[in-house]
């Protein structure tokens, strides 16, 4: 509400809360409130999606923010580059108050969307612009995926279309409260491999296997190092299987 673009549509999409969301609608009686049983980030998302009528969507996030010009500063990109069809902006990182420093390796480059994001994510979804043509082509998130569903989707856009960086921080990602998705599950790369195993079974270029391959045995090696750290039986065999079928 508070951008200095004014869209003409704001969907929240309230996945089984018990927050009383629901009382948004009185503070704001011009949004679109739709609530649905708990069934996980990505079906939330796909539902506001396909319930959207306009062709760009844009994402926030419960615990995200965005700088109040975001949407000003992507759209006239998008009015100046026609030919994309998906941008992303850098982001600042608060917890408990403070600016973090990020990690060099989420830092952004914005050259090549695919390698960037093949060993981790590197967009964040509140970051995102995009225009719907873009589901048609490569599908929705993967309601099949607890985590990781944005890394999944980013990976198949990236190998059909550019996706742009705006290197403005124009976003805020609060870190450190316990109900974050990328706290509550052990080994994230279990969910990665998910979405790398799917890419394979996809028409790839044999320099884009590769690069594939070479990423799902190093989170192979990961995850059956964790899983003998952690003393998870099944899942040390699990991984040495896959390590062997995937060098064979």
């Amino acid at each position: 509400m508070a951008q200095t673009y004014s869209v003409d549509e704001i969907i929240v999409v309230d996945d089984g809360s018990m927050d009383n969301t629901h009382h948004i609608q009185k503070d704001f009686p011009n949004i679109i409130y739709m609530y649905q049983k708990n069934r996980g980030v990505s079906a939330a998302r796909n539902v506001g999606i396909k319930k959207a009528k306009n062709e760009w969507i844009a994402f926030l996030d419960s615990d995200d923010e965005w700088h109040k010009e975001k949407l000003q500063k992507q759209v006239e990109f998008h009015q100046d580059n026609p030919e994309i069809l998906m941008s992303y902006t850098a982001e600042r990182w608060i917890r408990d108050g403070s600016v973090m420093k990020i990690p060099k390796k989420y830092r952004k480059i914005g050259k090549d969307a695919f390698v960037e994001n093949l060993s981790y994510c590197n967009i964040a979804p509140s970051s995102v612009m995009m225009h719907k043509k873009l589901f048609e082509t490569v599908g929705y998130f993967d309601e099949n995926l607890s985590v990781c569903e944005d890394y999944d989707l980013w990976l198949r856009v990236a190998l059909n279309s550019s996706i742009a960086l705006l290197n403005e921080p124009l976003m805020i990602k609060y870190a450190g409260h316990e109900d974050q998705l990328s706290f509550k599950y052990w080994g994230m790369d279990r969910f990665r491999v998910l979405s790398l195993e799917k890419l394979l079974k996809s028409e790839l270029d044999s320099e884009t296997k590769q690069k594939v391959e070479i990423e799902l045995i190093q989170k192979y090696r990961l995850l059956h190092k964790g899983a003998l750290k952690y003393d998870k039986i099944a899942d040390i065999q699990f991984y040495k299987e896959r390590l062997e079928c995937l060098k064979a």
